[in-house]
């Protein structure tokens, strides 16, 4: 491995925007400069959240950046998706400090995607060593790198990290032509109970699609609303401020789909997609008003038909949630990659990760045979 001089910054927003998409590449907003240079903008991640920004760098012959991997020096284990609050607990049982660690990830965002940025492939091996460096002289107990695209986990497991396996409900586009050509592929129950959920969720309503300018702050003020109450419920506070909606409709106004449900042109309900070159990813969504079905229209059907006009190879739609098995969306295999220094640590967490895998993999097994697809033969 040639020798790299591997460095950090303060923080995504000031490098240059240019130098570190081309490293990222355009398929996966959430790696973009425009996404985490609005999380950092916004206040949503920096001081006072637990998420440092603490991007790491190697730069190439010509000087600019070849590689890079999005850091964050993290207090807590929230907003990661990827649940380790157990291995915290040990580790401090035992007399040691878990926090802090070392996040490479996109922040809030249970979306796989790549978690070493490079223009040049072959400094993936000098990054993730920067990284451990990182780790090991600060004495710091491990490092975390969270929904790791497929691809990649080859280039952890050879570094020697521990992988870590789950799982997402995804909907596959297999070529269809419409929705009714996707229902079409369901066993008779579900098409009838999907057309059912469909004609309920929608009565009385008007759903509309904004994107690019469309996009006015009225909409991004009324999703706020959505999604504060969202939040609330399920974290205790929202992870992003109202700000970051805005640098978000400013800076990535194309690869935004906001979807509202409007009652007598009032939005009542809202949901937020980014789009990818090969995805839709849903990411929030909220209402004010308590309508049947609903959610899985805006989320979830809706996100289909986006998907099959826009020709998009399938719809992500965010962690957990079996209910989605139901509407279409197979479960998929999702990875996380763990460097743990201390030998016994890292003994006691392997062990766990084998027995975590075979239930994983078996629950996977168990989720398939149960896809409400016709079956065929």
């Amino acid at each position: 491995m040639t020798e790299c001089v591997v460095r950090m910054a303060g923080g995504v927003a000031e490098l240059p925007r240019e130098e570190w998409d081309a490293c990222a590449g355009t398929a996966n907003p959430f790696t973009s400069w425009d996404f985490l240079a609005a999380l950092e903008r916004s206040g949503s991640v920096g001081t006072g959240t637990g998420w440092q920004p603490l991007p790491m760098l190697i730069d190439g012959a010509d000087g600019r950046i070849a590689a890079a991997a999005p850091l964050y020096g993290k207090t807590h284990s929230q907003g990661e998706y990827v649940f380790d609050h157990g291995w915290a607990d040990a580790w401090e049982r035992a007399g040691g400090q878990y926090y802090p660690k070392i996040q490479l990830a996109a922040p809030f965002s249970p979306v796989p995607g790549p978690r070493l940025l490079l223009r040049d492939p072959a400094l993936a091996p000098a990054l993730i060593a920067g990284i451990e460096t990182l780790v090991e002289r600060n004495d710091l107990s491990s490092a975390h790198a969270t929904f790791v695209e497929t691809a990649q986990v080859p280039l952890f497991e050879a570094a020697g990290w521990l992988i870590r396996e789950d799982s997402q409900f995804h909907w596959i586009n297999r070529g269809y032509g419409d929705f009714d050509d996707f229902l079409a592929s369901l066993s008779s129950a579900k098409r009838k109970n999907i057309r059912k959920e469909r004609a309920r969720a929608v009565e009385g309503l008007e759903i509309v699609h904004l994107t690019g300018g469309d996009i006015g702050e009225a909409h991004w003020d009324a999703f706020w609303h959505f999604y504060q109450d969202t939040g609330s419920r399920k974290w205790g506070r929202p992870y992003l401020t109202r700000d970051f909606f805005s640098m978000l409709g400013e800076s990535m106004a194309d690869r935004v789909l906001l979807m509202l449900a409007m009652r007598n042109d009032r939005p009542i309900a809202g949901a937020l997609n980014l789009i990818g070159e090969d995805a839709l990813y849903g990411r929030y969504w909220g209402c004010v008003e308590d309508v049947p079905n609903l959610h899985f229209e805006l989320c979830y059907y809706q996100a289909i038909d986006v998907a099959i006009a826009r020709g998009l190879a399938r719809v992500e739609a965010g962690a957990q949630g079996g209910h989605k098995l139901a509407r279409g969306y197979g479960p998929e295999p999702t990875y996380s990659a763990h460097f743990l220094p201390n030998a016994s640590f890292r003994r006691a967490v392997a062990d766990f990760l084998t027995a975590e895998r075979a239930g994983v993999q078996n629950d996977r097994i168990w989720l398939a045979e149960r896809a409400p697809f016709r079956k065929q033969g």
